[in-house]
């Protein structure tokens, strides 16, 4: 799923391309891809675009007629401009295309047309200070895996960037957070802003003023996520992981957790008492 980095990218470049223009039609192949049925989109035809903004992990496009059009791409889907190829969604401006494809076919993607703009819930973790971002740390107590994928608490963070920012934090996705000391949310805070700039203008030159055409959550200059069984950039170890559902969490044991393995729910319902617990066991079990 895109997230902050990606989607702060995508904004720019829709500005760059759409403000000031004119909406004339949008074909809509997707038979629930538009989650609104009033305002119809049939409104935002012949108005023109004043403002592109981020919303969480949403795209929000507004109208001189006090009206918004809100994207979520979710998992797969990406924006194209003046692309062939074939999308679920187009949005024909005076001056070009913008289309929405999706891969796979679970079908996710939502637009919606709003008579206002759309807000995200939970704090942006690039404009809060120290104690802001603390607070919605504390605000529930959850491993902090779960709480800074929370779009109820920190905005635009996903999968992807809150690997990152736990292994640059040196801190382990399944500590809880009302068991943080002062000095770990402080070193969670600055890595939260340093890993999503970071990408922010890694992004950027990727694109190099083009428009963004690949978005992905998997990049080779990530340290830890999709990383598993490479190597650990810091310290050469073997990246591993705790799958769950459609996700999984990378982190690196020597790194983040004092070099325990932390259970993988499946494996470790099969195994029970012969659970490794380190990476030595890990290896010994491998060997058996």
């Amino acid at each position: 799923m895109p997230e902050l980095p990606d989607v702060v990218v995508y904004i720019e470049a829709l500005r760059e391309r759409i403000a000031g223009h004119r909406l004339e039609r949008v074909t809509i192949r997707g038979p629930f891809l538009l989650r609104t049925v009033d305002p119809p989109v049939e409104a935002l035809y012949g108005r023109t675009v004043t403002d592109v903004r981020r919303a969480g992990k949403r795209i929000a496009i507004g109208f001189d007629v006090d009206l918004w059009l809100a994207i979520h791409l979710m998992i797969a889907g990406r924006l194209h401009w003046q692309s062939k190829r074939q999308a679920i969604a187009a949005f024909e401006f005076d001056n070009g295309t913008l289309t929405l494809t999706e891969a796979g076919t679970q079908h996710r993607a939502q637009i919606h047309v709003l008579d206002a703009c759309p807000t995200a819930s939970g704090i942006e973790p690039l404009e809060a200070g120290e104690a802001a971002f603390a607070a919605a740390l504390r605000a529930e107590n959850h491993t902090l895996k779960r709480s800074l994928t929370d779009p109820r608490l920190f905005s635009g963070i996903g999968n992807a960037y809150s690997d990152e920012i736990l292994h640059r934090a040196r801190l382990s996705p399944v500590a809880l957070t009302s068991k943080l000391r002062a000095d770990e949310i402080a070193r969670l805070y600055a890595a939260t802003q340093e890993v999503l700039n970071e990408w922010v203008e890694r992004l950027r030159a990727d694109a190099a003023g083009k428009f963004p055409e690949k978005v992905t959550a998997f990049r080779d200059e990530m340290a830890v996520h999709g990383k598993y069984n490479q190597p650990c950039p810091r310290c050469g170890t073997k990246i591993q992981r705790i799958r769950y559902a459609s996700n999984e969490t990378n982190y690196c044991p020597p790194c983040q957790t004092g070099g325990k393995l932390l259970a993988d729910r499946g494996l470790s319902r099969l195994l029970r008492e012969d659970w490794p617990r380190t990476l030595e066991e890990m290896e010994n079990l491998k060997r058996r």
